[in-house]
């Protein structure tokens, strides 16, 4: 559920840039910007406040995080500001940073080593969920009865999980002081900066289509169908994750390498096929089912790089990670404005290639092939 309310609140704005630009009296690319200022607030969060939040226990942190967006998604949902609505957008992400750096750590402390891998896999599973019914549903509700009362309902949803894991939730203690080597050791751990290079290039590509995802569809004549678009995206990553919960504790490294792939086959298909809306449909499928299992496969390969140092080691993923969304909501806009959206699938094809290759030659600095 935590991962659902994250997801939305990072993703929704894409499918509703018309309807928030319109309503904040402002241009679609400005509208980006929310997107941008949320991983903005991640990228700056997550590294500084996951290391300063290492002694803290893990539910207490848990449900601070969630308070935060309950707030400052209330706030979106309320302002008729651009100014304090990004920078509610931006203390959202802060929120969202802690939480993604503490996520992977809290998965895998509830169950045997054996399971570690599904465990993440199960745990994830709100984030394709998010893009196959919220991100469809909320676009759809955008249109119908305003992006306000979306962001609205997200509180609502926070409340009830706030409700939930006080009920619920087990809690754990922090790391223990004699337990945390430095950011720099961490850094340099066989295996830590190859995954970070992965989840740069990988979401860089993704962010910058997903961002603009409505404006893409625009120019196939599509403007009508990004609540179908986004749904065929969320089913199939749903179907992703499926598929990595049971092969990821036998072949993480070839997962990544077979989704990176099949991500650069579909943006040559919607580069080529950009006007055609058989192609598109079919590139997205592909696109959705690649990125399904990319958070589980890319937290668990830096979970198994960092050992006992996966919380801080996360932090920098969730860095990398939040950079490649600031930098594909900046990078499409500029492409947006010189080169046009037909540019996004040829950029996205090098960037994924990029990607590919350091996975691929990466194996040699302790990239893991097999879960230990």
């Amino acid at each position: 559920m935590t991962g659902f309310i994250c997801i939305l609140t990072e993703t929704l704005p894409a499918g509703l840039l018309p309807q928030i630009g319109q309503g904040l009296g402002i241009s679609e690319a400005l509208a980006g910007q929310l997107v941008t200022l949320y991983a903005l607030g991640s990228l700056l969060a997550a590294i500084p406040l996951t290391t300063a939040t290492r002694r803290w226990r893990r539910r207490p942190l848990l449900l601070l995080c969630l308070i935060g967006f309950l707030v400052f998604n209330s706030i979106t949902a309320l302002s008729s500001n651009y100014t304090l609505t990004l920078f509610a957008r931006f203390m959202a992400g802060v929120s969202a940073g802690v939480l993604w750096g503490i996520t992977a750590g809290y998965a895998r402390r509830l169950v045997t080593d054996a399971l570690k891998g599904k465990a993440m896999a199960v745990a994830m599973i709100g984030t394709p969920l998010a893009m196959a019914l919220g991100v469809p549903a909320g676009t759809f509700l955008g249109v119908l009865v305003g992006w306000r009362t979306v962001f609205g309902i997200m509180s609502l949803l926070t409340v009830v999980l706030v409700v939930w894991v006080l009920w619920k939730m087990p809690d754990y203690p922090g790391e223990s002081a004699n337990k945390r080597p430095p950011l720099h050791k961490i850094f340099v751990m066989p295996g830590v900066r190859p995954v970070l290079l992965v989840v740069f290039a990988w979401m860089l590509a993704h962010n910058i289509l997903y961002t603009y995802i409505a404006t893409y569809l625009a120019q196939a004549g599509l403007a009508k169908r990004v609540d179908f678009t986004l749904l065929i995206f969320g089913m199939a990553s749903v179907i992703g994750i499926w598929i990595t919960g049971m092969l990821i504790d036998r072949m993480p490294r070839l997962l990544i390498l077979i989704s990176l792939a099949a991500f650069s086959l579909a943006s040559l298909l919607l580069g080529i096929g950009s006007s055609q809306p058989i192609v598109i449909y079919l590139a997205v499928a592909v696109w959705g089912l690649t990125i399904g299992g990319a958070a589980t496969l890319l937290l668990t390969a830096m979970a198994e790089s960092a050992g006992e140092s996966a919380d801080v080691a996360q932090s920098m993923l969730v860095t990398a990670w939040n950079l490649a969304i600031f930098g594909g909501g900046l990078l499409g806009a500029i492409l947006l404005e010189i080169l046009g959206v037909r540019s996004f699938p040829w950029v996205l094809f090098i960037l994924l290639l990029l990607a590919l290759l350091v996975a691929w030659r990466a194996k040699v600095d302790g990239f893991p092939s097999k879960k230990n």
